[in-house]
């Protein structure tokens, strides 16, 4: 089998009707860069994109469309006229590649008066697959039609309209004949490849805040919950429709940031949003050592991956040389401790304090970690001394060199890995970042694609950096 051709991908993203953008198709490669001048619908294109792989991984549709700032209403075009029962809502879809071939999946979505899913049709091998129409406003529920091609052409059934069908049929369809199979085999492609997604947004702020897992720098276990918003999910490709899972951290902001300078205490269950659980949730406990949206807990997983695979931390390690400036010798994790608890270490060794640390909650977690800068013969510093773009940099190349195994994400576990492929989502790649630090991670993203394992959807402010690196796809918004 050809399993570069096997790994579903999502190939193509539709926006019929979405925000600013009407009647646009974007052909998405292995490494696809979106440029274009301040409101041109960068970050559009990639909420679009997570709504669909929320959806995709059994998220009800009010927290799929939560993604965006101002949630379902925010997504139609602002110059949509509601009809005579005051409807408005967007259009979106997808094409996935796999070894089913092309699938095609466009969902049609009120919005107001109501938040619900009034049509989704599901098409691939020259045959309609599913379709699902609203028939009845009264009722939460949409009229579902698969294929069959049995002794009946298709078999009809309500489905829930806060769900995307497609990721139902898994629990509806007893694929007893060749038409069932085939609906089957593509809807699986379809969860497959959206559900395989992961939202980075690295936060400096937050980087810095929590130095350590759950550690803040008075020493003290910090108690808010982080909010990167990571794209682990709780549901697998033939459970799509499980609503549940762990709960998922807030968001904070359209690819999900944090909702505080510091990450939830070791062994603490993940604060959940509005009171919930999500699919795209993760559990604290399951996730020890995984990688958030935030990249808050940067300092835990880097200790992770520099015990279990010292080829790739030595990638790593050439590459942070590359971008940063001042030697770089190595990246290590030490023992973790505060300013302020070495301050006070000091006073109870007998410079007359007391020997209480700061804060009087006790000395920081035996277990906590920090990471730091092997710097030759000027000494180790500590990685939260990095600029914002270093620390953007630092993360950013992480997840590239990881995969889902170190991220907090929960990609379908009944798909052998290598038929998979992660695609890592960056809005604003270049942040932070002067031109020869996103060459380097653009040349990074180059060399991990070409593995064909990893697929990359950012948006830049500077297409330059991406000038005769191969295989890298720039589509120019706005133009």
């Amino acid at each position: 089998m050809d399993t570069d051709s096997a790994r579903p991908a999502v190939t193509e993203l539709r926006l019929s009707a979405f925000k600013s953008h009407r009647g646009v198709t974007l052909p998405l490669g292995p490494l696809t860069l979106l440029s274009g001048d301040s409101g041109s619908g960068k970050s559009s294109v990639l909420q679009a994109y997570e709504i669909l792989a929320r959806l995709g991984s059994g998220d009800p549709l009010e927290r799929a469309v939560g993604v965006v700032a101002g949630g379902a209403s925010a997504c139609v075009p602002a110059n949509a006229r509601p009809d005579d029962q005051g409807r408005r809502g967007f259009r979106l879809g997808c094409t996935v590649d796999g070894s089913v071939g092309p699938v095609h999946l466009d969902l049609a979505v009120q919005a107001e008066p109501e938040l619900r899913i009034v049509g989704e049709r599901l098409t691939g091998c020259g045959e309609t697959l599913l379709t699902t129409a609203l028939t009845d406003p009264t009722r939460s529920a949409v009229q579902a039609a698969w294929h069959t091609a049995g002794a009946t052409p298709v078999t009809r059934a309500p489905l829930p309209d806060d769900r995307l069908a497609t990721s139902l049929l898994p629990l509806r369809v007893a694929g007893k004949t060749e038409g069932q199979r085939l609906v089957l085999a593509a809807a699986e492609q379809v969860v497959v490849a959206l559900r395989s997604a992961f939202v980075c947004d690295p936060r400096p702020e937050a980087m810095r805040g929590q130095t350590a897992d759950g550690v803040a720098d008075d020493g003290r276990t910090a108690g808010g919950a982080s909010g990167g918003g990571g794209a682990g999910r709780g549901t697998g490709a033939r459970g799509g429709g499980r609503g549940g899972g762990p709960g998922r951290p807030g968001k904070g902001g359209a690819t999900g940031g944090p909702g505080g300078p510091t990450a939830a205490p070791r062994g603490r269950k993940g604060a959940r949003s509005g009171g919930e659980a999500s699919g795209w949730g993760h559990d604290d406990e399951r996730d020890e050592g995984r990688l958030r949206s935030s990249c808050d807990n940067l300092a835990t997983v880097l200790e992770r991956t520099s015990r279990e695979c010292a080829r790739r931390h030595a990638i790593l390690v050439a590459a942070v040389r590359d971008a940063c400036s001042g030697p770089v010798d190595g990246l290590r994790a030490v023992p973790w401790q505060s300013d302020a608890t070495m301050a006070a270490e000091a006073a109870a060794a007998g410079e007359g304090g007391d020997g209480v640390v700061p804060g009087g909650q006790g000395v920081p977690d035996p277990q906590a970690v920090r990471t730091v800068l092997d710097r030759g013969d000027l000494g180790e510093m500590p990685v939260e001394q990095l600029g914002d773009g270093e620390l953007r940099f630092l993360a950013l190349a992480l997840v590239l060199l990881t995969g889902p195994g170190v991220l907090a994400m929960d990609p379908a576990g009944e798909i052998p890995s290598a038929l998979q492929q992660m695609t890592v989502m960056a809005d604003g790649m270049d942040r932070c970042m002067d031109r020869r630090q996103a060459r380097e991670l653009v040349s990074l993203a180059v060399r991990m694609a070409d593995r064909g394992h990893v697929r990359l959807l950012g948006t830049v402010w500077d297409p330059s950096v991406a000038e005769g690196l191969p295989g890298v796809q720039v589509l120019h918004l706005g133009v």
